[in-house]
């Protein structure tokens, strides 16, 4: 199992400080997510039914036609490399560890590639994944180059993989609008900007050839039926959507000033998110951490992710530790 973010009572358990006193910036969630009306009480006994609007409303969020729910992109993630044969997959890097960990253990040969590399190495590739925005520095991918090297792959039976788990601040920079195209696949959830990482929904958006075979590898029921009717009031709530995307836009900004008067400049990032290149970064996630701020540590990448704050009074807590750091 690979680290990730998020591991709150293991931080507390080794820093000894009480769980209720952390402050935790280490997953890029929406703080502030969608709030959730409680689920009548007949959605929890019965089964869940795939006639319930969840795709419908999905489709008309992401403005395709073609979609699969999943238990988060990770169940996707996981069940990918089991529909190719033996392939060579690119996956660039730095990247969500998820993603290479799957394939590998698809038993595919694997090659990290620096995001500047693609374009020199992506006909020797049967399979590309990109994070877009990538996780865990921020990068963009335009649209044009994507699909310029979805076209070189598709034609000769290859795949691009996108995961825009953190797209929705920004959906004018997806590729949802162009499924289903052969050999294009996306990824979504609702983990991150929603904030609803706890009911494990995400989409697969691909060619219905494709979706009836993951289909299949899931088999019933891979969404909860409480988790199906949170989902979709929230991908149906588009004033909250567009009031959201506001609110990040500043938090992102404050945050990213933040940093960088702390001497911590941001080398990129998202609304959701802050990437901090150091050669101390070690020591600088130990520090906050004695402090009880847990952020996510790239050791690979002597990196660091800030994700939001949760209200001001952690606000005030991480810019007082970074103050004094900086003294």
């Amino acid at each position: 199992m690979l680290e990730h973010g998020g591991r709150l009572r293991a931080a507390a358990e080794a820093y000894r400080i009480p769980l209720e006193e952390w402050v935790d910036l280490s997953t890029g969630i929406n703080p502030d997510g969608w709030v959730t009306p409680r689920p009548p009480d007949k959605v929890w006994r019965r089964l869940p039914e795939e006639e319930d609007g969840l795709e419908q409303a999905a489709r008309l969020y992401y403005g395709c036609r073609s979609l699969l729910p999943a238990a988060g992109s990770q169940q996707a993630i996981q069940v990918l490399p089991a529909l190719r044969p033996v392939s060579n997959v690119g996956v660039v890097e730095p990247c969500y560890g998820e993603h290479p960990h799957a394939w590998r253990y698809g038993n595919h040969r694997v090659r990290m590639i620096a995001a500047d590399a693609i374009e020199g190495r992506i006909d020797e590739l049967d399979v590309l994944v990109i994070c877009n925005p990538n996780n865990p520095d921020g990068r963009v991918f335009t649209r044009s180059q994507l699909l310029a090297w979805h076209n070189r792959l598709s034609a000769r039976g290859g795949w691009l993989v996108i995961d825009e788990a953190f797209m929705d601040a920004t959906p004018e920079q997806s590729l949802a609008g162009v499924t289903p195209r052969a050999g294009l696949i996306i990824l979504r959830s609702l983990g991150k900007f929603f904030g609803l990482a706890g009911v494990r929904v995400g989409f697969v958006l691909a060619e219905t050839a494709l979706l009836e075979r993951i289909r299949v590898k899931l088999g019933p029921w891979s969404i909860a039926g409480p988790s199906r009717w949170v989902a979709i009031g929230a991908l149906s709530d588009e004033a909250w959507q567009v009031r959201m995307r506001g609110e990040l836009s500043l938090a992102g900004a404050r945050l990213q000033t933040l940093l960088s008067r702390a001497g911590l400049k941001p080398t990129g990032g998202t609304l959701l998110f802050q990437y901090v290149k150091s050669a101390a970064a070690d020591s600088i996630a130990d520090r906050l951490a004695r402090h009880g701020i847990l952020v996510r540590h790239f050791p690979e990448q002597s990196a660091i992710r800030f994700g939001l704050p949760d209200g001001e009074p952690a606000w005030d807590r991480l810019a007082d530790c970074l103050a004094r750091r900086a003294e």
